[in-house]
């Protein structure tokens, strides 16, 4: 007990914003008033002396009918109103230091309350306590100014918590499903005494397909927190690129699965060069691009074009597909949402959208998507562009305009 309260006197003691702000108003106000009292001392010397002009020896007649010499009169005089100024004046100089300090010492503690309110609300904060709020109702100063932004930043901060809190809950279940599948046929199949290899084969290729997806998943979340990790902050890679050429690079590369839905795919790249990382770039034109076909139907339509617009590197991916209500669009860029019953099943991890939208802010772009009528999506990156031209045009490796040939 007895170090506890000698660790609060040390912290009463400790040089606050207050105290130094009273001993600041302390200081001027007694230096502004020895300054007037100075002063005064100055022009009552200076002006009492009525017997200048006068002749030597002059004498003056007092009310007691006596009479001083002129010069050791005034002399007496001026030394006696000197010695009041000075007296009274640094008495009252005294009375106003005291008044004014104390004065100044409840303003500032009035004026600061806000500060402590919003010191005590920090330490009070915590997980469960992120709905608090300072609310500040006083004049419109740097204080309400302070408070207003830390009420601000209290609700990115529970804004933020929510969100990861929504994250980590959906993570968990995702990776749970193929975990349980997984397990599931390992049991069964373990527990079946008649199980014969071509079983065994069975439950091999579900626990495989699972451990793939979960894989995958994993792989998904990943990228997206080094993602979110650069977002608004300087990138660890910036190099030359070139969204062409990441789009030539994913088509290549679901070839087979396009044309196995016999998909018409038609392109339009055209140079949209940018600096950034190249990894990151073809994982978000990747991801783009195996939504369109993933979300698509037998004989659907793919449509991709990359090109420069306003200063600014633009990648268009639309795709037909199953229809998407208008007002679902903006959920899609969240983790783990698929929008609606007919983008939602095995397929996917419910994050390719999340990592484009994670990857754009990275470069500090944008990312839109728009309902298509009669189903399906077009999306539409834009990213800032590079300074130099791209040591190669992916426009070279695909022509513009012309249709891939992989609809049969």
């Amino acid at each position: 007990m007895t170090v506890y309260q000698g660790r609060s006197r040390r912290l009463n003691l400790r040089p606050t914003l207050r105290l130094r702000l009273t001993l600041l108003n302390g200081i001027l106000l007694v230096g502004a008033g020895a300054i007037l009292v100075l002063l005064a001392w100055l022009l009552v010397s200076d002006a009492m002396h009525p017997v200048n002009e006068l002749q030597p020896g002059s004498v003056v007649t007092l009310r007691n009918g006596t009479t001083e010499d002129a010069i050791a009169w005034q002399t007496g005089l001026v030394q006696r109103a000197s010695r009041e100024v000075l007296v009274k004046g640094l008495v009252a100089l005294f009375a106003i230091g005291i008044i004014g300090t104390a004065g100044a010492y409840a303003v500032a503690g009035r004026a600061l309350r806000p500060l402590h309110t919003v010191t005590q609300t920090a330490r009070r904060l915590g997980e469960a306590t992120l709905d608090q709020r300072i609310r500040y109702s006083g004049a419109d100063d740097e204080v309400a100014e302070l408070a207003r932004t830390f009420d601000a930043m209290l609700d990115r901060l529970a804004g933020a918590f929510e969100s990861q809190k929504r994250f980590v809950a959906n993570a968990s279940h995702e990776l749970r499903t193929p975990l349980a599948v997984m397990r599931t046929e390992i049991d069964v199949t373990l527990t079946d005494d008649e199980a014969d290899v071509a079983e065994y084969r069975r439950m091999a290729k579900v626990v495989r397909d699972a451990s793939e997806r979960a894989n995958g998943l994993v792989d998904a979340l990943l990228v997206l927190a080094r993602s979110e990790a650069q977002s608004g902050r300087r990138l660890a890679r910036k190099v030359s690129a070139d969204l062409s050429m990441s789009v030539t690079n994913a088509l290549s590369a679901v070839k087979p699965e396009a044309e196995r839905l016999k998909l018409d795919v038609t392109t339009d790249l055209r140079p949209a060069p940018v600096v950034g990382d190249p990894s990151l770039l073809d994982r978000l034109a990747g991801n783009l691009i195996e939504n369109a076909i993933r979300y698509n139907h037998l004989l659907g339509k793919l449509w991709l074009r990359t090109d420069m617009v306003d200063g600014q590197a633009v990648l268009v991916v639309g795709n037909t597909g199953y229809e998407v209500e208008p007002g679902d669009v903006p959920g899609l860029f969240e983790p783990f949402r698929r929008g609606g019953w007919e983008r939602t099943g095995s397929r996917g991890s419910g994050l390719g959208l999340s990592i484009v939208r994670a990857v754009c802010d990275a470069h500090g772009g944008t990312v839109s998507a728009i309902a298509q009528p009669g189903g399906g999506l077009e999306v539409t990156v834009s990213l800032p562009t590079a300074d130099a031209t791209p040591v190669v045009a992916a426009s070279a490796a695909v022509p513009r305009g012309k249709n891939l040939g992989l609809a049969t």
